[in-house]
């Protein structure tokens, strides 16, 4: 059966809707890297072996984040389908706007969903377990650390649990709880699809206590991440070099699209990586670009202001087609 939760990156279905051939489209549905990692080729025995846990995949990535220890995982979206069975039951908070994933996959394992407020110093007493990405996708709100450590500490004294989506956080590492997520009570979730852009290649990262790490192998079973896709990652994580250029100008072009948007009058909130607008407009503003060969991603829930989430054009011409669109749109 299909998958019901709404993700960016159906582009296909974009192109059968408005009747635009696939190629004349400018995906900014997504808040994937646009350059994604030049991955070396693949060497053949990558193909033909079956992958092995003592490669040095797990070992590089904890370099990397700067964690004990890292479970390689087929994205975090296997992650996210299996961990609420591995919790204990109980009342899970989530915000009212985020990964959609989340919600659903409490809510099949049996726990009650209740809405997280962002704001709040302390969590309701109620609640066992909080679900955050942070930054948040869609709307870029950010938890400082100490936000987090303390939340952290009231759930893991109820035995709850904290679980932090880091998808996005690698442009802006700061706040990361890598460095403490063998701590009891907390699990932190890091892609390798978003700032590397190579969403395709399904790796990712749970950082976690040794317990929990080995109840989601055991649970995922083997093989969950392909061996082309472990040398990918490797070469990723070895490069310091195109890591630390990609930084600077995802910076620089984030600002750009901030400053786009907020030209023509858009109140929004950016990442380095996307903006995301909240606008009545939205479904209209989304309609309008896609008949123009502009694909993003709408937001539309009953109880919230419906808005817009757009990525990073690539190319100059990418950049220069968006700018064309919201001048004719906006005059």
């Amino acid at each position: 059966m299909a998958d019901s939760i709404p993700h960016g990156g159906n582009l296909r279905e974009a192109a059968r809707r408005h009747d635009i051939a696939l190629a004349d489209w400018l995906d900014l549905s997504t808040g994937i890297n646009p350059f994604g990692y030049p991955v070396p080729p693949v060497p053949p025995d990558a193909w033909r072996r079956l992958p092995e846990d003592d490669d040095g995949v797990a070992a590089c990535a904890a370099r990397y984040y700067g964690a004990e220890s890292a479970l390689p995982v087929a994205g975090s979206q296997a992650v996210i389908r299996v961990l609420p069975a591995l919790l204990k039951g109980g009342v899970a908070a989530v915000a009212p706007l985020t990964y959609g994933e989340y919600a659903p996959a409490f809510a099949r394992a049996g726990h009650r969903i209740v809405t997280l407020d962002t704001d709040a110093d302390d969590l309701p007493d109620a609640v066992d377990h909080v679900i955050v990405a942070n930054p948040n996708n869609p709307t870029a709100a950010r938890l400082s650390r100490d936000t987090l450590l303390r939340w952290h500490a009231q759930l893991a004294r109820r035995g709850g649990t904290l679980i932090v989506d880091e998808a996005f956080a690698d442009v802006d590492p700061g706040a990361s709880l890598a460095d403490i997520a063998t701590r009891d009570g907390l699990v932190v979730l890091r892609s390798v699809g978003k700032f590397f852009g190579l969403a395709g290649i399904r790796a990712g990262f749970v950082l976690a206590a040794p317990d929990v790490q080995r109840a989601l192998r055991d649970t995922l079973g083997a093989w969950t991440v392909g061996g082309p896709a472990r040398h990918a990652v490797q070469a990723a994580f070895a490069d310091l070099d195109w890591q630390r250029d990609t930084r600077a100008r995802l910076h620089r072009d984030g600002a750009r699209l901030g400053a786009l948007l907020a030209s023509h009058g858009f109140d929004l909130r950016s990442t380095p990586l996307f903006s995301w607008m909240p606008t009545p407009d939205a479904a209209a503003l989304q309609h309008a670009l896609a008949q123009r060969g502009i694909w993003t991603r709408l937001f539309a829930l009953p109880e919230m202001t419906t808005s817009l989430r757009i990525g990073l054009p690539g190319a100059d011409g990418d950049w220069a087609r968006l700018e064309r669109a919201l001048a004719d749109l906006c005059a």
